[in-house]
């Protein structure tokens, strides 16, 4: 069984070994014409790629041709115009040789002409010498002295031709502007004038007897103590019959207070709580009418769309005075003004009459804040969106910031008319002696001034001169500078008129 096993195997091979002889024969000419196939193909492609190649080549050699010649055609036209240029260059070099040689020339020429005029400054020089001594020997004065003279000369000769003709153009300008001026004024003022007061700083509350005194104070003085500690005022019991006393820098406690008193002494039921409830609802009172006292001047002053803040503020100047002027009707009177005057010389009315309205605002609150009164009225209008116009005329209205329009000028004249105008203000008999004394005294101080005198409440000095010292311009100079000097160092409402006067006497005698 082995044996057949093995046999088989031998007879498998051989037949595979006969089946791949076979396949081998059937397949080779097949194989062989694939071969030759594709050697014909790689031929083709071969000879194809050449000829792209020399394409290429041939395209590359052209246009490597091409751009060797237009480097050549570049290359010179460079080399031209670096030709031109040398040869303008050389040119030029010969013209600038040519320019040094007449530079050099002319150089030589104004060293000679230099020299001569050395030589001839040297003569005059000496020549001048010579003549300064014979004039100094003639005149029998110094060059220095001489000098002196001739520029004191020409300074007073200067000085004449100035005062004559300032005294011409002021002429020419009165003639013209002090016409159209009065009749501004005078028309203004007729127009709004209004009643005065005086200033005070206590007020009198009439009582029923003077046994409503010893109540006012009560026991050891409790009821006068808490008055003026929730007031915040001075109550002066004298010997005034039937009468108390209610003293206050503050006038607007002072009113409260004298509200509340009066309420206290008609109710009769004096005692610390009432005295603290009546000022309080006293207060309220004082409050609501400044309220409606800052509306009322809007309203007579044709002023509208300001802020309630800006309006109660306004209606505190009820109860403020500047010598003896009540300021919330100056500044109703203020505003008035500023419109005849905006309406007269082309100015916005609307503005004018709003910045002098509230020109005096800062009045109402510099008891409490520092600053002075208009540029706090500047900075509190501003928080409440007032036009900046009017910001400005407030703030520049005595001149503490420059005036930036024609309403600002306004408002300032509308305020010096207001407060100038006869009978408009008053001061005490102190400032009154002050001022007037001041006035003299400034005038008595300039040279070639004899006597000065005060007169119409000191808003007018004349001052008489030495006529030996003084001449006609002279005395017009001596009215300017006066008048400058009061204005830099015076303080005062309206304006103060400056008179000099020069007065010669000739006196004879007859025997």
């Amino acid at each position: 069984m082995g044996l057949g096993i093995w046999g088989v195997l031998g007879a498998l091979v051989v037949g595979l070994a006969i089946g791949a002889i076979i396949t081998y024969f059937i397949t080779k000419p097949r194989t062989e014409q694939a071969y030759e196939d594709l050697q014909r193909e790689i031929e083709q492609q071969r000879a194809a790629l050449e000829k792209e190649t020399e394409n290429i080549l041939d395209t590359t050699r052209a246009e490597a041709q091409e751009i060797r010649l237009e480097a050549e055609r570049v290359a010179e036209r460079r080399f031209k115009d670096i030709a031109r240029a040398e040869e303008r260059l050389d040119r030029r070099g010969d013209n600038l040789d040519q320019q040094a040689k007449r530079l050099e020339t002319r150089e030589q020429t104004l060293n000679k002409r230099q020299s001569r005029l050395d030589r001839r400054n040297n003569q005059l020089t000496k020549i001048e010498e010579e003549q300064r001594e014979k004039l100094e020997e003639v005149a029998a004065m110094s060059t220095d002295e001489a000098r002196k003279v001739l520029l004191q000369l020409v300074e007073q000769e200067a000085q004449q031709d100035l005062a004559r003709q300032m005294r011409e153009i002021e002429n020419r300008a009165k003639e013209t502007a002090e016409i159209q001026a009065r009749k501004l004024v005078a028309l203004a003022i007729q127009r709004v004038a209004s009643d005065q007061v005086a200033e005070m700083v206590v007020s009198a509350v009439p009582l029923p007897s003077d046994d409503m005194k010893g109540r006012i104070i009560g026991r050891n003085g409790r009821n006068i103590r808490a008055f003026e500690q929730a007031a915040g005022v001075d109550i002066i019991v004298d010997d005034t019959p039937e009468a108390v006393t209610v003293s206050s820098f503050d006038p607007i406690r002072r009113e409260v207070a004298r509200r509340a008193l009066a309420k206290l002494i008609a109710d009769g039921r004096i005692h610390p709580a009432r005295i603290e409830k009546l000022i309080k609802d006293a207060t309220k009172e004082v409050n609501r009418d400044v309220s409606e006292a800052g509306e009322q001047a809007a309203y007579e002053a044709n002023v509208h769309g300001l802020h309630p803040e800006i309006l109660r503020m306004l209606g505190r100047l009820k109860y403020r005075t500047s010598y003896g002027q009540n300021q919330l009707l100056h500044a109703i009177e203020a505003s008035k003004i500023a419109a005849i005057l905006a309406a007269e010389l082309g100015g916005d009315i609307e503005m004018a009459k709003m910045g002098a309205l509230l020109h005096d605002l800062g009045k109402a609150m510099d008891h409490d804040q520092e600053g002075t009164h208009a540029m706090l009225g500047a900075e509190y209008a501003k928080r409440f969106r007032v036009p900046p116009l009017v910001i400005n005329a407030i703030a520049s209205h005595h001149h503490e910031v420059d005036q930036e329009s024609v309403e600002a000028i306004i408002v300032e004249a509308a305020d010096a008319i207001s407060g100038a105008r006869p009978g408009a203000r008053r001061e005490s008999l102190e400032n009154y002696i002050k001022r007037v004394r001041t006035l003299e005294d400034i005038a008595a101080s300039f040279d070639g001034v004899e006597s000065a005198y005060a007169l119409q409440a000191g808003r007018e000095i004349r001052i008489l001169v030495k006529p030996g010292k003084i001449d006609d311009l002279g005395a017009m100079r001596l009215s300017r500078d006066i008048s400058k000097t009061i204005e830099e160092s015076m303080q005062y409402p309206g304006q103060i008129q400056v008179t000099v006067i020069r007065e010669t006497r000739a006196v004879g005698f007859a025997k």
